[in-house]
């Protein structure tokens, strides 16, 4: 409740700002209870534009679509009346569907307002899974690409993901844990000498606020 909360708050102030706004959001099993909170919160959310930090290359009916999640569980009641820009495209890998997708996301507007990442139990967030075929790519400041593809040993499907460069840059970045074990992750990921991908953002974030419960 206290993240839906502040999410909304971002948002709302984006709005007041420039007119409109902008959120990446993550999948997987966490975020559930948020998405049904936040799509309650009351806000002019025809403005609001929402996309996904990664995705699963598997189209919309399939379960482990990230999209289905959002499409079922944040694009209801009040934000029904959101954009949704989805990551995946109807192409046999998201190397040859890559294109497109830039294409599609050239016109959000950046920086996103509002980004809220997940982590694994691998310590992996958006699709920076260990061993990642272009995880340091991915991970490169420097990189000036919006999306990379990503094949990993505990990735399961193929995956396409924003950069770390992109999510860095949000005006509010969070990240949403929920477990005890995840919070031993995390406390692993803050040591100096860390390689979990999850600690390039802890390091490298301008600011981050995160979230945690039991």
């Amino acid at each position: 409740m206290a993240l839906a909360s502040s999410i909304a708050g971002k948002l709302r102030d984006a709005i007041a700002l420039h007119g409109e706004a902008v959120i990446a959001v993550s999948g997987g099993s966490t975020p559930k209870r948020l998405f049904e909170k936040l799509s309650n919160e009351i806000l002019d959310w025809s403005r609001v534009t929402v996309t996904l930090v990664d995705e699963r290359w598997v189209p919309d009916s399939d379960e482990r679509s990230n999209a289905r999640l959002v499409e079922s569980l944040l694009l209801q009641r009040g934000a029904a009346d959101a954009d949704f820009v989805p990551l995946y495209v109807e192409a046999a890998t998201p190397e040859a569907g890559i294109g497109e997708v830039r294409t599609r996301l050239a016109a959000l507007k950046q920086p996103f307002d509002v980004v809220v990442l997940g982590m694994g139990p691998d310590g992996h967030t958006a699709s920076f899974f260990p061993g990642g075929d272009r995880l340091g790519e991915a991970l490169d400041t420097s990189n000036t690409a919006l999306v990379l593809p990503m094949r990993a040993p505990g990735a399961g499907e193929p995956r396409i993901t924003f950069t770390l460069p992109v999510l860095l840059k949000a005006r509010a970045l969070y990240l949403h844990i929920q477990g005890e074990d995840k919070r031993e992750v995390l406390d692993q990921a803050e040591q100096a000498n860390s390689q979990l991908p999850i600690a390039s953002v802890l390091r490298d974030a301008p600011q981050l606020d995160i979230y945690w419960c039991p």
